[in-house]
């Protein structure tokens, strides 16, 4: 066992004496404070480093912050009409025609987005903007449900021969006469459009019907918070009062 402890003695020896960056008893009181200022010039290249990074990180938080929320997905736009024109160019190289490889490498969820997108721009809904857009909207959707009858067209142009297509010297009076089945068309047409106003109800704000029994809008929503959940329990009580007949 003494020869075992001699030879580790020998040993931690030999490496103290090898390592003298150690903090170890055989160092001299230079060697110890040369090893704490580099530890100290090591702590401050590590706190610095880390600040250039948490700037670098604030920096580039700051950036996206000012960016556009839109940013990212026109990134993604720009990055795929590169990324098209790039295989466009290949495939005008090779004499092929873009527009077919185009569809050949399209999968069906985009090309029913694509479908969707197009019949959204033929047949746009802004809704109301004036009355005159308004009104031009009702006739599009009128005469869309307009079945022309092709072979009584070409008998009333036979007929009516250059009346038809009338100019400044034309005379077209007496000329035409609607049919009972186009005036009978025209009165159906008629009596759905009264149905159809009829049965648009508005949702209105205020009932003009209604009691007045509210000072202000919040009195009001607080009164029918009442009626809710009080207004069966209340009901005899009202009544009575309304009539003069309460105890």
């Amino acid at each position: 066992m003494s020869s075992v402890e001699v030879e580790d003695n020998g040993g931690g020896e030999g490496a103290s004496s090898s390592k003298p960056g150690l903090m170890g008893a055989k160092m001299t009181a230079k060697e110890k404070y040369a090893e704490r200022m580099k530890k100290l010039r090591d702590l401050h290249m590590k706190r610095n480093e880390a600040r250039k990074l948490n700037h670098k990180e604030v920096v580039e938080e700051d950036r996206r912050n000012k960016e556009p929320k839109n940013e990212e997905a026109r990134k993604r736009r720009a990055e795929y009409i590169i990324k098209e024109e790039e295989e466009k160019a290949a495939c005008l190289a090779a004499g092929k025609d873009w527009e077919i490889e185009k569809l050949r490498n399209m999968s069906a969820e985009d090309a029913e987005a694509l479908d969707r997108r197009r019949k959204g721009k033929l047949n746009p809904d802004e809704g109301f903007s004036n009355f005159e857009q308004a009104t031009f909207r009702k006739y599009n959707g009128l005469v869309k449900q307009i079945k022309p009858d092709m072979e009584q067209y070409e008998r009333q142009k036979d007929k009516m021969g250059d009346a038809f297509y009338a100019g400044s010297g034309s005379v077209v009076q007496g000329q035409h006469k609607d049919s009972q089945d186009a005036i009978s068309r025209m009165a159906l047409d008629v009596q759905k459009q009264k149905e159809k106003r009829d049965k648009f109800s508005r949702r209105r704000r205020h009932d003009p019907d209604a009691d007045i029994d509210y000072i202000n809008e919040r009195n009001m929503k607080f009164n029918q918070k009442l009626e809710r959940f009080y207004g069966s329990y209340t009901k005899e009580i009202k009544d009575n009062l309304e009539r003069g007949t309460a105890v």
